[in-house]
């Protein structure tokens, strides 16, 4: 009986919660919607926009795409350099990586990303901090 009312219970789950990550983001058309969401923003953003200057923005965003839709287990693969070597002498500071995190959320915010899935993914990209910042 115990098992019959779990198995319900798990039936009744809703489909949300039951998504990949990958999914939640809207699959790769969705993570590229978010990261042109983000990117706008950064490129009015005085506080970081200096690091873009000079940079192929279109680049930057397919790879930021592949890098995302990679690291949530999409069917992407990053085709860039790493995190470390991508950002040497860039002087990125603990205040540029909050700004540009700042802007991811808002992004996921206007694509109506859930908020668990939005804490998953800034899991999953956590790790890269201590490759970006200097």
């Amino acid at each position: 009986m115990k098992a019959l009312m779990l198995t319900a219970a798990l039936l009744l789950t809703p489909l949300a919660s039951a998504q990949s990550l990958y999914d939640q983001l809207g699959q790769k058309q969705g993570i590229s919607a978010i990261v042109e969401e983000m990117l706008y923003r950064v490129g009015g953003d005085e506080r970081i926009v200096h690091h873009f200057d000079g940079v192929d923005i279109m680049r930057v965003h397919q790879l930021i795409t592949e890098q995302v839709c990679n690291v949530v287990g999409g069917p992407c693969e990053y085709s860039g350099e790493s995190m470390r070597v991508s950002h040497e002498g860039m002087g990125v500071t603990h205040a540029d990586f909050n700004a540009l995190v700042e802007h991811l959320i808002v992004a996921m915010e206007k694509h109506d990303v859930p908020v668990a899935a939005q804490n998953q993914l800034l899991a999953k990209l956590a790790p890269m901090y201590d490759d970006i910042v200097e």
